[in-house]
């Protein structure tokens, strides 16, 4: 790789600059010659003329293209006795020998800010001086990538605009984020929106916990994302929400490990399966889509409280808006929940434990906000394609009917990402979120006692089949 000249390493590196300065103007260079000249904040050049501070046609490397492309350039063109940055407007003063953060036209002021870029590291060499690695693209520079994200030091009034929608994906919502120090676990994260989930975080420095029901499974998962990035701290565990014994054991292993917990994202789920009792003597879709995960967030409650400030996110889905779990009374109907062989319908199941996770979630958010520890439901997507319609060859021919007009997995995860990390809903909770915006759900899941109804219910369950007494 062609080393970086020596003045790019240091701002105020000696005569280098000035005797840069002189080659120009000896070749004619400067304002009025042949060489690259600014207007306007604006670069042009002349089609023989080469920059002499990079000896090429080349924007700086914080430049979002130029960083793709691997531009060994590293300042915008010479101009009278200053060096721009391209990607900022930064100023490099050849006389003062020093950099300037303030335009010299607009007066805006600017800072680097945040995080690396995904891909990038920091490491000092033997000297002590520090560079960067990409370890994306496999390259080294000495000067910070960060240059490319800027920010005002005196910003604009904000703006009332989404900043994320529908077609964000969660690579981009944890752009610059480092989420190094982070313990983050995600049910049935071996294949689908799961999985990207967990490949998002861990390839921002997130510890991931992928429980999952098949082992084999998870640890392609695991493999699959280390290919990416061989540092990722990732880990597969077991977990069947079908079998609280399995809860409990999962809980029991991970609290072993004394490390806290920042995230939990209840994300595992199934859909359209065929009638079945568990292990445990209830309907398979209400205990893997609520039961399981109510049990979990209940065992891992401390160490939640200790890790606070502490999220969970509990993927949901807007088919709770086509159902009730309330019999004509407007009582709670444990019947409705998990119901017997003959009145089971696998569509209405699915959709009554969607409105059980938004209960659930509301409910776990006012007993455990005063604590640090938010709960907020999301919904990823419509009919995405992914593994959850595997029961039935008729949910496959609709599911791969409609793929061309739904997300992708990336898209899909980008909601739960958004309620698991960003800094403006530190502290927020109770809410249900949809392409990363907070929308109302229907009106029986905000109902406050419909939440505590279903809490004293799923804790009654799980005192007599798992032989726990509730908190």
């Amino acid at each position: 790789m062609k080393a970086w000249p020596r003045w790019a390493r240091s701002p105020a590196a000696g005569s280098a600059p000035r005797r840069a300065l002189s080659a120009l103007r000896a070749e004619g260079g400067g304002p009025g010659g042949r060489s690259c000249l600014v207007r306007g904040g604006r670069a042009s050049a002349a089609p023989t003329a080469a920059c002499a501070l990079c000896g090429a046609h080349r924007e700086a490397p914080g430049c979002r293209s130029e960083l793709e492309r691997g531009c060994g350039g590293v300042a915008r063109h010479l101009v009278a006795q200053s060096v721009a940055f391209m990607c900022c407007g930064t100023q490099y003063s050849h006389l003062e020998e020093k950099t300037q953060w303030e335009h010299p036209k607009s007066g805006r002021r600017k800072r680097v800010a945040g995080d690396l870029p995904y891909g990038w590291e920091q490491e000092t060499d033997e000297s002590g001086q520090v560079y960067f690695v990409d370890h994306i693209n496999k390259r080294t520079t000495y000067l910070d990538p960060r240059l490319a994200f800027t920010v005002e030091d005196n910003p604009v009034k904000p703006t009332t605009r989404q900043k994320y929608d529908g077609n964000s994906t969660a690579m981009e919502i944890l752009q610059g984020r480092d989420l190094s120090g982070k313990v983050v676990i995600i049910t049935g994260a071996n294949s689908g929106i799961g999985f990207e989930t967990a490949k998002s975080f861990a390839l921002h420095g997130a510890y991931v916990i992928l429980a999952c029901r098949n082992m084999s499974r998870g640890n392609d998962a695991v493999q699959r994302i280390l290919m990416e990035w061989h540092k990722a701290k990732v880990e597969a565990m077991t977990l069947d929400l079908a079998s609280l014994h399995s809860v409990q054991h999962f809980a029991e292993a991970f609290k072993s490990k004394n490390v806290p917990l920042h995230i939990l994202i209840c994300n595992a789920a199934i859909f359209g399966a065929p009638w079945c009792l568990t292990e445990d003597d209830l309907e398979s879709t209400f205990q893997v889509n609520h039961l399981g995960h109510f049990y979990l967030v209940q065992l891992l409650e401390d160490v939640l409280r200790h890790s606070s400030p502490a999220r969970v996110v509990v993927v949901s889905s807007e088919s709770h808006r086509f159902t009730e779990i309330k019999d004509s009374s407007g009582k709670l109907d444990f019947s409705l929940l998990s119901p017997p062989k003959k009145e089971y319908w696998a569509m209405l199941a699915y959709n009554r434990s969607k409105l059980c996770n938004i209960l659930f979630s509301n409910e776990l958010n006012r007993r455990l906000s005063p604590h640090g520890v938010t709960s907020n439901a999301v919904h990823p997507g419509n009919m995405m394609y992914s593994s959850i319609h595997r029961n039935w060859w008729v949910y496959t021919l609709l599911f791969t009917l409609a793929r061309p007009f739904t997300k992708s997995m990336q898209q899909g995860a980008a909601t739960t990402v958004y309620c698991a990390t960003a800094p403006e809903l530190e502290g927020l909770g109770g809410m249900y979120f949809n392409n990363c915006c907070r929308c109302p759900p229907s009106r029986e899941a905000q109902s406050a006692v419909a939440a505590a109804a279903l809490w004293e219910l799923s804790e009654g369950l799980l005192r007599r089949r798992a032989g726990r007494r509730g908190p």
